[in-house]
């Protein structure tokens, strides 16, 4: 099945207390779809600027990631710059530069309008819905949000989690967008403004999923080491919605099984900065992790 991302190009400079980089390639579209290509062809839509070097182009689509929907700005390429501390689940914003990103206003390619599955990722709702409005009858839509469209933009991101399949987000983003404290309340709720799955990443602590009838755990995996943890909830909803385009019916044991492929890639992404990591990665050692997955978590039954 086919893919479409729409989302964020950008250029990062990272800062941890294990190095840092200037100018990477980042972004939560270059995120997922470098985790989804190892499942499946990745449609792409996004914005850079004429200062985007070419370099990171024959990257992509050296992934078999179809750039047609790119779109060349008159400007600069977005840019991020962000410092971590040994808390790595908080990053720090020292400078962001919309630039042409501001004015991004995405428009799908004719050829990407059929596409199966569909990830909206974090940009203002707005624009969400009307990506959503775009394409044909995708068996899947899911999406992102964060905090700043929660508090900003609440009333056009409930109109958008209509349209939407798969909400992914955080535990403290379900919290504030539910107005709930507990955890279990606020996924009960969301789920009845329209999503049939809420997919929560809890970072460390790894992944919940609530759907209208059971809850499923993942643990995060233990990592010796950890050296930027940028892109990793994008890289999770690429590893997640890549792994649901190879199965015939998406039902509750493949968004499942699909949560631990997208823990996997998540857990790659962090070992190195920007996609150095994943750039090394074989399918083989993605096999591999999965399977320690599973370990993770399992038990015998009692006997009685």
């Amino acid at each position: 099945m086919s893919i479409l991302v729409v989302g964020s190009i950008a250029l990062d400079t990272v800062e941890t207390p294990f190095g840092q980089v200037e100018e990477a390639l980042g972004g939560a579209a270059v995120y997922f779809s470098y985790a989804a290509s190892f499942f499946n062809r990745v449609r792409m839509v996004g914005v850079i600027g004429e200062d985007f070097p070419e370099e990171h182009i024959r990257l992509l689509e050296g992934r078999d990631i179809d750039l047609s929907g790119l779109e060349r700005g008159n400007g600069s390429t977005f840019r991020w710059a962000g410092r971590y501390d040994y808390d790595l689940n908080e990053a720090h914003t020292l400078d962001t530069q919309l630039n042409v990103f501001e004015r991004f206003a995405p428009e799908i390619p004719e050829e990407f309008r059929d596409s199966d599955l569909v990830f909206l990722a974090n940009i203002q709702p707005d624009l969400q819905l009307k990506v959503a409005e775009q394409v044909g009858s995708p068996r899947v839509i899911a999406c992102d949000t964060m905090n700043f469209w929660i508090e900003g933009a609440y009333d056009a991101l409930r109109e958008t989690l209509k349209k939407v399949d798969i909400l992914v987000v955080n535990d403290a983003e379900t919290r504030e967008l539910a107005r709930e404290p507990s955890l279990v309340r606020a996924a009960r709720k969301i789920l009845g403004w329209g999503p049939e799955t809420l997919v929560v990443k809890r970072g460390e602590y790894g992944v919940l999923m609530f759907n209208r009838h059971s809850v499923f755990s993942a643990p995060a995996y233990p990592l010796e080491d950890v050296f930027d943890p940028t892109g990793a909830g994008d890289s999770f909803a690429g590893g997640f919605m890549g792994f649901l385009s190879t199965q015939e019916e998406i039902n509750e044991s493949a968004i499942r099984q699909a949560i631990v492929f997208g823990s996997t890639l998540a857990s790659f992404n962090v070992e190195d900065f920007s996609l150095n990591r994943m750039k090394n990665l074989s399918m083989d050692e993605i096999l591999e992790r999965y399977a320690e997955f599973k370990q993770l978590s399992h038990f015998e039954e009692i006997e009685t």
